[in-house]
């Protein structure tokens, strides 16, 4: 297949490298001096620096050469870059298949990435997101992992997802499009308040407590939107879940944990370099939550600490204060 990568950040250079195993890509930069610069080194210096880019990857800052002829676009923004990206997208005329692989409500709109694509691109282009326990990290270097790839198309998912399954990448499908991407997006939340938590040295029950009723939290907003509540058990759900509340390379953990030693939020941001999804989406869906009626005290804590109205260990304390109630 011949593939597009709209995006150049971490995950887009890795996802070229391992796709490039098998198919045809190229990786589109926004910056055409970093375009140039990765053309030029065959490396992405500030995203992802000790992983060469095969000589056989595509490298450039021309959108319109970039989506020319591909089978398949696969959008690797942020979600606050999706919207621009698929107005690119549709503005350009391509008629191939949009795979999106951001995890987060858009801020403002709190709309999700499909609602983004339904506004955005055509109705007859087929759609759907990546999704999954995945450090970009761990994909250049080919070490196995397994991706769910979901549309509400589900013969397309899965006749893509076999597409792009490898040996070292597996990916499975899944027709339950809102339910994948409120996961995806949810999770990032429950990771900086298990960063919280280590950060405060609370230990491993106090983090597995986290993980558990952060699951549940999630599970009860995938459901108001329509998910089911077996993608909460799978590979997007509890899988992503436990990678990015126990990983070092955890960007929105490694939020939690520098919250946790008092740093303030924009010295915590500018020390990352890197966008990290969780700090925009818990005001998001703690938005969606109050206006649901929908029980979500972990990312109501979680806001708490970002917005500097409770300092960490205050926010554990609020927690801890609840009242008992049955668990199910």
């Amino acid at each position: 297949m011949k593939l597009a990568v709209v995006g150049a950040g971490a995950w887009g250079t890795a996802i070229s490298i391992s796709l490039a195993t098998r198919h045809e890509v190229t990786l589109w930069a926004r910056d055409r001096a970093a375009a140039d610069a990765m053309r030029a080194s065959r490396v992405n210096a500030r995203y992802l620096p000790d992983f060469p880019i095969p000589a056989k990857v595509e490298i450039t800052a021309q959108f319109a050469d970039a989506v020319a002829g591909c089978d398949l676009l696969l959008v690797a923004t942020t979600t606050a870059g999706l919207r621009t990206a698929l107005r690119q997208i549709a503005a350009s005329g391509s008629r191939a298949p949009v795979i999106w692989l951001c995890k987060g409500f858009e801020s403002d709109s709190a709309q999700l990435p499909h609602e983004i694509a339904a506004a955005e691109l055509p109705k007859t282009t087929l759609r759907g997101a990546l999704s999954g326990p995945s450090f970009a990290q761990e994909v250049a270097r080919g070490l196995p992992t397994a991706l769910t790839l979901a549309s509400r198309d589900g013969d397309f998912a899965a006749r893509t997802a076999r597409d792009l399954h490898a040996q070292a990448l597996r990916i499975y499908s899944s027709d339950d499009l809102p339910g994948v991407e409120v996961a995806g997006a949810a999770k990032n939340i429950m990771a900086i308040a298990s960063g919280i938590s280590d950060g405060l040295g609370l230990g491993a029950n106090a983090r597995a407590a986290l993980v558990t009723r952060g699951l549940a939290e999630m599970t009860r907003l995938g459901l108001k939107f329509g998910g089911r509540m077996e993608t909460f058990m799978g590979l997007t759900g509890v899988g992503d879940l436990i990678l990015t509340c126990t990983g070092d390379l955890s960007r929105n953990r490694r939020v939690g944990l520098k919250l946790a030693h008092g740093l303030a939020l924009d010295a915590v941001l500018k020390e990352l370099g890197h966008v990290a999804e969780g700090v925009y989406t818990a005001r998001e869906v703690a938005r969606i939550a109050s206006k649901l009626s929908i029980e979500m005290p972990i990312t109501r804590a979680v806001c708490s600490v970002l917005d500097q109205t409770l300092s960490a260990r205050e926010a554990v304390q609020e927690l801890l204060r609840r009242d008992p109630k049955a668990e199910f």
